[in-house]
């Protein structure tokens, strides 16, 4: 090594790309962790079992474990444009056969929420890039919901609503969801929607439980 030159490592600010306020806050972060239960980290590292497993949208306004106020560890969670449950998405796909077969979640909660751009994208006109072939199927929802609906187009909170239960609905069919309700896993299925102007959830349809629970692990269920 020649004599001029050093080995110490570039600052911070320069290795991290300009983010280094966001390390900064990482720190703080954990060290308040630590502070108030210093075996918290030790234990995430051991093993995540988690209840719940909550689809929701990207949107940066809606993170999911600060919405229910529950800590790392305790939620398993897949988030996606307009949080939709495509059974041919292989992101999607994997994450709820990780859920489900090997987490072996109690709960899937679908999570839309007011004001979601994707829901706008959907009603807007149609197009033929990533984002109009991911939310084609909301669209096509929208005109289904236009032709049966005499008062004409619903508002996108309303079909924010109307995703959410389609979702569920999706999910009742997938064939990972309908295998566990045959092995007869208590897994349940959850629609809510969350609204950012006063951060609260609320329900868009009921609870959709292990409708063979308590029958033989073995009984048939309609392919």
């Amino acid at each position: 090594m020649n004599g001029d030159q050093t080995d110490a490592s570039p600052p911070l600010e320069q290795r991290a790309g300009g983010l280094a306020s966001l390390f900064a806050r990482n720190r703080a972060w954990a060290d308040r962790k630590t502070g108030s239960d210093p075996g918290f980290f030790s234990r995430l590292v051991g093993q995540q079992k988690p209840r719940y497993f909550w689809i929701g949208c990207s949107d940066s306004r809606v993170p999911a474990t600060e919405i229910v106020d529950l800590d790392p560890g305790e939620m398993f969670v897949h988030r996606n444009v307009a949080n939709l449950t495509h059974a041919n998405d292989p992101s999607f796909a994997a994450a709820l056969q990780f859920a489900v077969d090997v987490l072996r979640v109690e709960h899937i909660m679908v999570v839309g929420h007011y004001g979601c751009g994707g829901i706008r994208a959907a009603m807007a006109e149609e197009t033929s890039d990533a984002i109009g072939q991911w939310l084609a199927p909301i669209r096509q929802l929208n005109r289904t919901l236009i032709a049966h609906h005499e008062s004409g187009r619903p508002n996108a909170n309303k079909l924010c609503e109307y995703n959410v239960a389609a979702q569920i609905h999706a999910l009742s069919t997938n064939p990972v969801v309908r295998a566990a309700w045959k092995r007869q896993a208590p897994l349940t299925l959850h629609g809510w929607v969350y609204s950012i102007a006063d951060g609260l959830l609320q329900t868009v349809c009921d609870p959709m439980e292990n409708p063979h629970l308590g029958t033989s692990p073995v009984s048939s269920i309609d392919e």
